[in-house]
């Protein structure tokens, strides 16, 4: 597992696994939610613009992150 960290309260999945650099571009990030490759928190998500905090893990295969604040 590793941390990525955000500035804000929040952070969009979409840009989150931008900023994590899993995702390529946004269209990327919507292919690996719609092939169901993405998880928050345990939970399968297939919402780009779902809202993720500092402290939520977000699994995409068999890498996982956990989102910090500074």
């Amino acid at each position: 597992m590793r941390d990525v960290e955000i500035r804000d309260d929040m952070i969009r999945l979409g840009q989150l696994l931008k900023l994590a650099g899993i995702a390529e571009d946004g269209s990327h990030a919507k292919d690996l939610l719609d092939a169901g490759d993405v998880a928050v928190n345990g939970e399968r998500e297939v919402r780009r613009g779902r809202q993720v905090h500092p402290g939520d893990h977000v699994t995409v295969g068999p890498e996982e992150i956990r989102v910090t604040s500074p």
